[in-house]
């Protein structure tokens, strides 16, 4: 099978891994939504303030939960949904099939867990193929001490 026809066939699966997700999380009670977590509304409910920036980290895949903008385009597994760019994902795939180096996707760190600013399609294909760990330029915020509970990350 040729590249072309292999980064179709991956985005074909991983779309097909989103819709079966999603019926199973409509048709089981008490599984918790199936996007991904909005960083703005979670910020205000954790009354995190900051954006101190900590520079280049490797983060583990499964405390990337959330995303800056585009929680509606992947689901909760970073699978991506209907409204996901499929020739922005395709794109990536090529390039980690390949072996080309990614640039660090942008993370903000918040109670343990990151949200996606930029680098949802890399997230995604890393994702996708399995990795546990990705490199990111982390920014840092901090909930205000009177918010006693913290966000579960499991």
């Amino acid at each position: 099978m040729n590249l072309s026809d292999q980064v179709d066939k991956d985005f074909a699966i991983a779309r097909r891994r989103a819709r079966v997700r999603g019926l199973g999380s409509r048709f089981s009670r008490g599984s918790g939504g199936s996007t991904l977590l909005p960083f703005e509304e979670t910020r205000r409910a954790l009354g995190a303030a900051g954006g101190v920036q900590r520079g280049r980290q490797t983060v583990e895949l499964s405390r990337v939960v959330g995303s800056v903008g585009q929680y509606d385009r992947f689901d909760a597994a970073f699978m991506p949904l209907r409204r996901a760019s499929p020739e922005r994902w395709k794109r990536v795939d090529r390039a980690f099939r390949t072996g080309l180096d990614l640039q660090p996707v942008s993370l903000y760190a918040l109670d343990g867990a990151y949200f996606v600013e930029d680098g949802h399609n890399r997230v995604s294909v890393a994702r996708f193929h399995g990795a546990e760990w990705i490199d990111a330029e982390v920014t840092e915020f901090r909930r205000s001490h009177r918010f006693d509970h913290g966000l579960q990350v499991s």
